[in-house]
């Protein structure tokens, strides 16, 4: 029997496998890299995906409805806040630093370099200068219980008198809400509503509901930070004055240190410093009742900061006019050491605020000779005559044995103010040397 064969077209030669000539024909071509990554959604995917989107913008609208119809029922009250639908913020807003990883365990204290040179000698020194008087600090709280009291003895007085501007009830269950959440707050975004109380007029009342004396430490920070950047200097050094500064000094004497946050927090209110000197340095200073620890920290972060050489000034003239006590030195000291120009009426008042410790019967504490000794340094060529013949006489009376010295060896080997300095041309120089060109000496050659 025959067998009928096919014909075949475009025949081709029997290649091994691995041959060039296969790999070449064969072989298909790898896709690309980016027909790697084009791939249809199928249809239905993508209808479910506009169902979605289409029930999103329905409850977007109906949120947008609801705030208009609030805010018109709220438009004849005389306190009223937009957006009170959320305390979260969720928009796309700047992010907020947080301290994650740091528990209170891992809290700790940044101190000076100046801390190994006080002893305890030194120590009991300077808690002789402290005010016998050791009231508590006046808080937020406190400035708000006496609005309240003197609104109602002015309310009964006469019924004329503007009273203070009644919160919605809306507005209070909200802050106590925020309040309740910044108590616990670690990390992460703080809600809007809190963020909105730098804008409000009754912001003291309003941050009261908030409870700021239960804050986490971390919550602490934002605060200080978002009422620095948004708020006003006069509100600042109230915020600072009234909440943060009870709140440092509180968390100092009860574990010895301060808290990482709490510190940043610190940090931070420097940037404002006007605010930083009235609402903190300043209040701290006049209470009588800085120890060495609070001093220490405080003066830890304004060395490390610079701070504009006009409110550097300021402090300085402040703290120099006030009542002596013992850690004062140690503020001025650091302020001193920046190495700023201070004008001569500072440099006046400071002589003066050292002079007044002449009759002084207590032992001075070597810390205050330290810092008369740093002031020595600085500034002795800005020192008139009177002022370094005053102090001579009072480094005599008040004497320490290794500091004195270096005192009186930097006021006696200066210059005075509005001395002109000796013209060095004037100086008389040794005449130069002249040599003869023909007295040559011998010089011994060596035999060839």
């Amino acid at each position: 029997m025959s067998k009928k064969r096919g014909r075949i077209t475009n025949p081709e030669p029997f290649l091994p496998l691995g041959s060039d000539a296969f790999s070449s024909k064969k072989r298909s071509k790898q896709p690309k890299n980016h027909q790697l990554h084009q791939k249809l959604v199928p249809s239905a995917a993508s209808s479910k995906i506009l169902k979605e989107a289409l029930l999103q913008q329905k409850e977007i609208q109906l949120e947008e409805d609801n705030e208009n119809n609030a805010s018109d029922q709220n438009r004849d009250n005389k306190f009223s806040l937009p957006q009170l639908h959320g305390l979260k913020d969720n928009d796309d807003e700047e992010d907020i630093d947080d301290f994650e990883g740091f528990s209170d365990n891992q809290s700790q204290i940044e101190r000076c370099d100046f801390e190994d040179e006080i002893d305890e000698e030194d120590e009991k020194l300077l808690e002789a200068f402290l005010s016998k008087d050791d009231r508590p600090q006046r808080t937020l709280a406190d400035i708000i219980v006496e609005k309240l009291k003197e609104n109602d003895a002015q309310a009964q007085v006469s019924a004329g008198v503007q009273p203070m501007p009644k919160l919605d009830p809306e507005i209070i269950n909200l802050y106590k809400g925020v309040g309740k959440l910044l108590s616990k707050y670690t990390s992460g975004k703080i809600p809007k509503a809190f963020r909105h109380i730098a804008s409000l007029q009754c912001w003291e009342e309003v941050l009261y509901l908030t409870e700021p004396e239960k804050w986490s430490p971390n919550a602490m920070f934002q605060a200080t930070r978002i009422f620095a950047s948004t708020m006003g200097v006069k509100k600042v050094e109230r915020f600072y004055k009234f909440v943060l500064l009870p709140r440092l000094r509180q968390d100092i004497r009860k574990n010895k240190r301060l808290h990482f946050a709490l510190h940043h927090a610190l940090r931070k209110a420097i940037y404002k410093p006007a605010a930083f000197n009235k609402g903190i340095l300043f209040p701290l200073c006049e209470s009588g009742t800085c120890n060495l620890s609070e001093a220490v920290i405080v003066g830890g972060v304004i060395a490390k900061i610079s701070i504009p050489s006009l409110h550097s000034s300021v402090a300085l003239l402040k703290l120099a006019e006030m009542k002596y006590a013992g850690t004062t030195s140690l503020l001025m000291k650091i302020l001193i050491e920046k190495k700023y120009a201070l004008p001569y009426r500072v440099l006046d008042a400071l002589v003066a605020h050292f002079m007044k410790s002449y009759d002084e019967s207590r032992v001075m504490p070597a810390i205050w000779h330290t810092c008369l000794l740093a002031f020595a340094q600085r500034y002795k060529h800005e020192l008139t005559k009177e002022h370094k013949t005053d102090l001579n006489t009072l480094v005599e009376r008040h004497r320490h044995k290794a500091i004195t010295p270096a005192i009186l060896r930097e006021l006696n080997n200066s210059g005075n103010r509005g001395e002109k300095p000796d013209n060095l041309m004037t100086i008389s120089r040794p005449m130069p040397i002249q040599e003869d060109r023909f007295d040559i000496p011998d010089v011994p050659m060596e035999d060839d």
